[in-house]
């Protein structure tokens, strides 16, 4: 991968019966139109069918209309396999949990920890997969004390359609009702609706702890209060069925690595499989008519052995394309400030299908800019690789600290994106650690390898003895100035002590 990264490492993503409307796509596809797509948002004013080019596709143009499929599909291709991972577990266990049920992570990962790139020591996971095709989910989330802690919800394409929390709807006791794109039926009092575009659903929660004993007791008990069930055990008992293992899933090969091997036939087959509960958006119109002259539509099974020869040679090499392209796109994706990159574009996405699928690629999972950002640098303010050989400061002016409404954190990372082991398992820096400001009211965080001695130790990042990483985090960041999101504030370069 490129020396730069864009830093949206995080990871680690109901009761009526209702069946997907799946409209008469065959006939549809004989007159060779676009087949209605239902809108995500609205299941009434449908625009016209698009007339599709009624030629024959060649091998060329197969392959550049499967390369754009290919990067349209691959968010969704993505979550799928995700979710086969996460769920293939007969009862939660470490980072895996059967599908409706919650994986509560308990403490954060110490060096050892290799599960995930870019660990985080700042919030506590508390995450769940389900599927709201046959009825609608209830979430309920406890009152959290004024704790930060958000629970965004993403759809099958990693859209975050809704993200409660401290900062959208605070902190009391919520209860909150994840239905289905077309369901229709009547909820219990006191619960709120969200409507997912899609039928697969990944909770993403993060609650925030200092990692002290008392208050990763107070987190677990936070955690253990939020529920998760299907409408229909809604204020009943329930105890959610155990899951079924399944031996043919890889649970050792990460899932990009899953993902980026397919074939083009293993790939669409998939994808036209994943569109039926799974609908494009109606603004997706364009993509799908081009998807649909290759012979994927919603509704039908694609089967690359039935296609046009010339279809089939034109798809063979899309994966590799597809990927590369993805990949290229990594120098255009985010902004580079004093040495720190990062995406302002990431959780919602419109018809940006190349920066949907790098994000996808290389950090599933993304929030909203408004929830939180993740500036990340690998070279200093004179452009040179950051090595523990050397000693660095990070220089904030008066009242320029991160703005963050929530908190911040610096975390230090080797160069594979891990934690750095060091005598004081010290893996972040910030406020929580009682920094010592200047006497002007600025402040110097100590990047080096060497402990800088008692009066400087609350502002030591422990480095490696070579290459390392730093990634910003800032959870809630102001929306007024200064701020990171409108450009008023900007991270500030780390210089090399000389």
């Amino acid at each position: 991968m490129s020396k730069r990264r864009l830093s949206l490492m995080c990871l680690l993503a109901v009761g009526m019966a209702v069946t997907s409307f799946v409209p008469d796509v065959a006939a549809q596809e004989r007159r060779r139109i676009l087949p209605p797509i239902f809108n995500r948002d609205r299941q009434s004013n449908v625009p016209p069918p698009i007339v599709l080019n009624t030629g024959p596709v060649s091998e060329s143009e197969a392959q550049q209309l499967g390369t754009e499929a290919y990067i349209y599909g691959y968010p969704l291709i993505t979550m799928e396999m995700t979710r086969r991972v996460m769920t293939n577990a007969e009862k939660p266990e470490g980072t895996h949990a059967p599908m409706g049920q919650f994986v509560r992570a308990r403490e954060y990962p110490n060096a050892s920890f290799r599960d995930v790139t870019a660990p985080n020591a700042d919030t506590l996971y508390t995450t769940a997969w389900f599927d709201v095709a046959k009825e609608p989910y209830i979430l309920s989330i406890p009152d959290a004390k004024d704790r930060y802690y958000l629970f965004p919800m993403l759809d099958g394409w990693t859209d975050v359609f809704q993200d409660p929390g401290k900062r959208t709807t605070g902190t009391g006791p919520q209860k909150y009702a994840i239905v289905g794109p077309y369901w229709k039926g009547t909820l219990p009092e006191g619960v709120r609706e969200y409507r997912s575009p899609t039928s697969m659903v990944w909770i993403l929660g993060r609650i925030y702890c200092t990692g002290t004993p008392e208050d990763y007791k107070a987190v677990h008990a936070m955690q253990n209060e939020c529920s998760l069930v299907p409408l229909s055990a809604y204020g009943k008992e329930y105890t959610p069925p155990e899951g079924k293992v399944d031996s043919s899933i890889d649970m050792k090969t990460a899932v990009r690595e899953q993902v980026n091997r397919m074939s083009a036939g293993e790939y669409f087959t998939l994808l036209a499989k994943l569109l039926r509960d799974n609908p494009p958006s109606i603004n997706d119109d364009f993509i799908v008519a081009k998807m649909a002259r290759l012979g994927i539509v919603r509704g039908l099974e694609f089967d690359i052995s039935k296609v046009d020869p010339n279809i089939a040679k034109g798809l063979k090499d899309v994966p590799k394309m597809g990927v590369e392209r993805i990949m290229a796109h990594f120098r255009n994706a985010g902004l580079d400030q004093n040495g720190w990159t990062f995406a302002s574009q990431t959780g919602l996405y419109g018809t940006d299908y190349l920066q949907r699928a790098l994000v996808t690629a290389i950090g599933l999972g993304a929030n909203r800019p408004q929830d939180a950002v993740y500036p990340t640098s690998e070279k200093d303010a004179s452009g040179r690789e950051y090595n523990g050989a050397n000693k660095y400061v990070m220089h904030f002016n008066r009242g320029m600290t991160p703005p963050a409404d929530a908190f911040w954190s610096i975390t230090m990372y080797n160069g594979e994106y891990f934690f750095v082991q060091n005598p004081l398992n010290k893996y972040t820096v910030s406020p929580r650690n009682q920094l010592k400001y200047n006497s002007d009211g600025s402040l110097d965080i100590y990047i080096q390898n060497e402990n800088p001695g008692p009066d400087k130790e609350a502002n030591w990042l422990p480095a490696p003895s070579g290459k390392f990483i730093l990634m910003l985090r800032m959870y809630w960041p102001r929306e007024r100035d200064p701020s990171i999101l409108n450009g008023s504030w900007r991270v500030p370069p780390v210089m090399m002590v000389r």
